[in-house]
């Protein structure tokens, strides 16, 4: 009778091992190949070419702040507004970075948690009014209006070590085709 209990334990834990290798294979398959990251990360260091879109500031004729060794001192001019072309892939808004401020910065407009696009390094007494949109947010956006923001990313202009503080400010995101 004991041997009898064994047999039939035995018939149903094949299959439920059976079954839980299988799921298992599914999800790590799905996790590997199908699942959406984030595509873009900020650096820990600025890059080392300057945003190809960043233009002179016009009129700013204002020095960089003094600021005690080891800290920094930003300005920041922006729009709250950006409109994306999804047709031409690029994005128009204003963000600056005025002479006053003594740190690089690093732009990103985040949709959702997800980055649709992120500047190079824009320098003081900068701005950007144009920046192109990362290769898969053509795919994850449709036309219409998004709530996101703009997280901004500080570094040191000698060494290009990012600073302990960043920046989020929400903005109105508007898509068209």
């Amino acid at each position: 009778m004991i041997q009898k209990h064994q047999s039939r334990g035995r018939k149903i834990v094949i299959p439920l091992l059976l079954t839980v290798t299988i799921l298992s294979s599914c999800v790590t398959i799905w996790a590997l190949f199908f699942r959406q990251t984030d595509p873009v990360l900020a650096p820990d260091y600025a890059p080392v070419s300057e945003e190809k879109h960043a233009q002179a500031i016009p009129d700013d004729s204002a020095d960089a702040d003094a600021a005690q060794p080891g800290s920094g001192s930003v300005r920041l001019t922006y729009s709250d507004q950006v409109s994306v072309d999804l047709s031409n892939r690029s994005a128009e808004l204003l963000f600056a970075n005025p002479g006053k401020s003594n740190q690089d910065m690093v732009l990103q407009v985040v949709i959702q948690g997800t980055v649709i696009l992120q500047s190079g390094r824009i320098e003081p007494g900068k701005q950007v009014t144009e920046l192109d949109l990362s290769d898969s947010a053509a795919a994850l956006l449709q036309a219409g209006g998004y709530e996101g923001s703009f997280m901004i990313y500080y570094y040191h202009p000698d060494s290009g070590e990012k600073a302990m503080v960043s920046t989020e400010v929400p903005i109105t995101v508007m898509v068209t085709h």
